[in-house]
Formats: C-alpha cells, structure tokens, sequence
C-alpha cells in the first residue's frame, strides 16, 4: 500500500496525533478541520458563519495540497454542537460546493476541541468526479 501524508501551511497545524490527510492511490482521507486561522492557529469564532466559512476554507487548503478541489470531495461529515446551525451550514456549504454534491452526514455532538461549534471531515477521489465516471 501506498500512504502519502499531506500537509500545507495554508491549512491549521495539526494540533494532535493526526495528519491533515492521508492519500492512498487515488483516495484522499481528510481530518477534521475546525475554524482555526492557519496563520494565527487562533479560533475564528466571531460568528457562527465565520466559523463554517473557515472550516471550509480549511478544507479546501488541504484538497488543494493533496492535487483535488472540494469538487473531489465524495463523502462529508459534519459535526455541529448545535443543530440549530444546519440551516446555516447548508447555506454556506452551497458556496464551496457544487452539484452534485458529495454525501453527508450531519451530527450533533456535545462538544467539539477548542470550543469548535463546528468540525467537517470527509473523503476525497482524484482522478474525475463521480458523477463523471458513472453511466
């Protein structure tokens, strides 16, 4: 097997026993990212939309220095410590994304590092989207 960790300084310093992803052939395992500055490694928790769009801009640092775009992104996770926030991620989401776009999960959970109110992981496939190499 081949395992290629990826790492940028325009994504947040891991701050645990985890890479910012792991490549093995054309799969791309992303870390959850939360709204951490890359630059300051400061929260960026003015608002609940500050948060979301960093953790997005964080996101696409890191599929961008493993050769992808969040287009790439096959499969999301987010979790948010407070549902109430859905309609907000899915708003923002639609800004970084296009169609179609990946699966998804949403979930709620107690509490998040650094007082995070919202973390996303996910999978990514390089080589063509999957909308492109279904019939």
């Amino acid at each position: 097997m081949s395992r290629i960790t990826i790492h940028t300084d325009k994504a947040p310093a891991a701050i645990g026993t985890y890479s910012q992803a792991v490549r093995v052939h054309d799969t791309v395992y992303l870390s959850g990212q939360i709204a951490l500055d890359p630059a300051t490694m400061q929260m960026m928790q003015d608002s609940i939309e500050d948060e979301i769009h960093q953790v997005f801009k964080n996101l696409r640092a890191v599929c961008e220095a493993a050769g992808g775009s969040l287009n790439d992104v096959v499969k999301l996770n987010v979790f948010l410590t407070d549902l109430g926030h859905f309609a907000t991620v899915n708003a923002i989401m639609a800004e970084y994304f296009a169609q179609p776009y990946p699966a998804r999960a949403a979930v709620g959970v107690a509490s998040l590092p650094r007082s995070a109110r919202v973390e996303a992981d996910g999978v990514m496939v390089l080589g063509g989207r999957a909308a492109d190499v279904m019939p």
